[in-house]
């Protein structure tokens, strides 16, 4: 059961790649809410989609891998370039010739690409933990990368699971770990369950393609300082996935607002849902029309 319906739903193809997307309500102005990390599909968006169709128009669809589109192998699909040109697409797709763009995580990496590519098409961005590597990593995870494609230990634990083969070997144990962390706050155990759910329906193969995704890596704090949107950041002081400088230092490079959720961890959007739709709904009506 949904607490709302699309009223339109439907499939696009870019570059032979099938995407899912769905639309609600026909307010103004529109939205465009990205996809995360191919671990889970656009439903983590299940908390602001009634709300905010109640007022606007809402876009969202799934990125290569999860979800309604089709699961991709190819690392080159999951670059940040390469989900704007989704996102593009989409909105193309959806007739819309501007949105607001709102993006969690690596979605924030998805909504700069986007609002450099083609800064005509956002007129506001909102980042949610914006995972943009403009300050160090927090220490536990400083080390995950170095290890991601060496054998593991017989004795793995922690961040040590962030690694190709143990994904291939012990899947549904890394999911469950990595969401414990995204949910750092008390009595979290349905929206645990929930992720957890929405991982199972891909795999540890499309995860490695993402995670080896071709480089350079861009320079964010570059493409931060030269947006032209107004932009919004909301980031908690608990995430352990993102650290809360990241998200500070993202709304000064781009002169933007920054909402502090004292407490919250990593996906603020579903465990304090109500402050942050005010928030957005506040974003928004402050925009140029």
């Amino acid at each position: 059961m949904r607490a709302t319906y699309p009223d339109a739903a439907g499939y696009l193809e870019r570059d032979g790649i099938r995407l899912g997307y769905e639309v609600y309500g026909d307010g103004e102005p529109t939205f465009l809410l990205l996809p995360t990390w191919t671990i889970i599909h656009t439903r983590f968006w299940k908390m602001q989609i009634p709300y905010l169709a109640r007022h606007y128009r809402v876009i969202t669809y799934d990125g290569p891998g999860n979800g309604r589109s089709d699961r991709v192998l190819d690392p080159a699909r999951y670059t940040a370039d390469a989900y704007a040109a989704d996102a593009l697409a989409v909105l193309d797709e959806c007739r819309t010739d501007s949105a607001v763009i709102a993006g969690l995580s690596l979605g924030g990496q998805y909504g700069v690409a986007l609002a450099t590519m083609a800064p005509e098409r956002v007129s506001g961005l909102i980042m949610i933990g914006p995972a943009l590597p403009v300050t160090p990593p927090s220490p536990e995870r400083s080390s995950i990368y170095g290890q991601f494609l060496e054998p593991y230990p017989d004795d793995v634990s922690g961040w040590g699971k962030y690694n190709l083969a143990y994904w291939h070997d012990h899947y549904s144990d890394f999911v469950q770990y990595f969401f414990s962390q995204c949910f750092s706050e008390p009595h979290s155990t349905k929206p645990i369950e929930d992720a957890v759910g929405w991982a199972l329906e891909t795999d540890s193969h499309v995860l490695g393609a993402e995670a080896t995704h071709p480089g350079p890596e861009p320079d964010w704090a570059m493409k931060l300082a030269s947006l032209a949107c107004p932009t919004l950041v909301i980031h908690g002081t608990h995430d352990r996935i993102q650290p809360y400088e990241r998200g500070a230092e993202a709304a000064r490079l781009s002169g933007g607002a920054l909402l502090t959720m004292e407490g919250s961890g990593h996906v603020p959007n579903v465990r304090d849902p109500v402050k942050v739709n005010l928030a957005i709904r506040d974003f928004v009506e402050r925009l140029p029309r």
